[in-house]
């Protein structure tokens, strides 16, 4: 039950961060950076892939540096942690 409600977080969160990368579209450029904390928080949450994906298909915030690197190293520690996750039950102990 747990590795469902884990893994329905984690496509709403995912969603979440294409309908924001696609809103951020319309966005000027100069009002982009006042977004910076928005997005640092939904790759934090786990919508990273889709974001760094969406920075490419939408041309969006490819010129900070900063974002080039944090989402992908935040990708990379969301796939490890939710691979071992489900490999090993999510570390619930299991009686009977």
């Amino acid at each position: 039950m747990l590795g469902i409600l884990l893994t329905v977080y984690v496509l709403a969160i995912n969603f979440y961060a294409f309908l924001f990368m696609k809103r951020l579209q319309k966005v000027k450029a100069s009002e982009q950076k006042k977004y910076d904390r928005t997005i640092s928080l939904i790759a934090l949450l786990g919508g990273g892939p889709t974001l760094y994906v969406c920075m490419f298909v939408f041309k969006t915030r490819l010129d900070s540096l900063f974002f080039m690197v944090i989402i992908p190293v935040l990708t990379a520690l969301h796939v490890y942690v939710w691979f071992f996750g489900f490999r090993y039950g999510f570390g619930i102990p299991r009686w009977g």
